[in-house]
């Protein structure tokens, strides 16, 4: 079989397309055939590490996918052979990422895919919904699992909601009932934010940014998705309902925050950092759950008409996908592994 292969860290030029041998499944897991591989900016930023060094063994990249269970391991009564199936946190561990023909993983990490939903979408979920719903259930007072009305009555505030994960943040949020408002940099971003089911879009760049989300929410947020914590927190503790959560769930290297303690203490504030990699096993549980069921009500869609624009490449061109996501672009990337059955 094919995969896409590195021996050691460093540029995206250390990627090859490789030909491995195929197994089998063992006990507790499946084997699935790959139809459609995401990339997002852990898998670029795994792959850099902190510049050229040896691998102990070659990796294949990438977390997230969707495909078909061609495999079933000893013990694995559910799911079996034949089922459509999006896949999360495949390499993070391990040495075998979503990058090539064929994945074994743990059985729990193949969830069912709707027939209803395309391979593109599942694809797009695992890290950046995963994420969201973390962000979004971080509450001290809120629901530990999302489900329809879970957030009926509460504020949202994400920041960046043309990102994947804001973009997520602004469908789980709404599927589970919340007033979804969202910061984006210009009109295209906003246009994207609004398809997603944003009901307060505001340009940054161009708004009067506190003005704005305290007229969309005159009490306060309660949760804040904050993609861009050093920029965002002065505002953030101006708008944020006492109490409240920020969560934070992305950084630059070696980037730093410096809190306010004074302010923080007054809002009787909640920091929550998140690396959705290392939340609780329950944490992670409930999110797969809630994600499931989002998915299977229509909740979680992507490609341009719901806020999610979709740039394609082959399995051979990966090192120009991870370059794709590194150069920031706007939406998701995505690598088409096979055809769909």
């Amino acid at each position: 079989m094919k995969a896409v292969v590195y021996e050691a860290t460093g540029p995206s030029s250390v990627l090859t397309l490789q030909e491995k041998a195929l197994t089998g499944p063992g006990p507790g897991e499946v084997r699935v055939r790959m139809v459609v591989s995401g990339v997002n900016p852990t898998d670029w930023k795994s792959r850099a590490g902190g510049g050229n060094k040896k691998l102990d063994a070659p990796k294949v990249p990438n977390q997230d996918g969707a495909g078909v269970i061609d495999a079933v391991g000893p013990g694995v009564e559910n799911p079996r052979a034949g089922d459509r199936v999006w896949l999360w946190d495949v390499a993070w561990g391990g040495n075998e990422g979503t990058a090539q023909e064929y994945v074994t993983v743990p059985a729990h990490k193949a969830v069912p895919l709707p027939v209803t939903e395309s391979f593109d979408t599942g694809a797009s979920l695992g890290i950046p919904a995963l994420t969201a719903h973390r962000a979004l259930t971080a509450l001290e007072d809120g629901p530990a699992r999302l489900s329809p009305g879970s957030l009926a009555g509460r504020a949202v505030l994400v920041a960046g909601g043309a990102g994947a994960v804001g973009h997520a943040a602004i469908q789980l949020a709404r599927w589970a009932g919340a007033n979804v408002i969202t910061t984006v940099s210009g009109d295209r971003k906003a246009d994207l934010a609004r398809r997603a089911g944003a009901q307060t879009v505001i340009n940054y760049r161009a708004d009067d940014v506190v003005r704005s989300i305290r007229n969309a929410a005159p009490d306060g947020v309660d949760i804040i998705v904050d993609v861009n914590a050093p920029a965002n927190l002065q505002t953030d503790l101006q708008v944020l309902k006492p109490g409240g959560t920020i969560s934070i769930y992305a950084a630059n290297p070696g980037e730093s925050l410096a809190v306010p303690i004074r302010e923080s203490m007054t809002g009787n504030v909640r920091f929550q950092f998140i690396l959705t990699y290392t939340v609780s096993d329950r944490q992670k549980h409930d999110a797969v759950a809630a994600v499931g069921e989002a998915l299977a009500a229509g909740a979680l869609q992507v490609g341009e008409e719901h806020g999610l624009p979709l740039t394609r490449f082959s399995l051979e061109d990966t090192a120009a996908a991870h370059d794709a996501v590194e150069r920031g672009t706007v939406g998701k990337v995505l690598i088409d592994v096979a055809p769909a059955p």
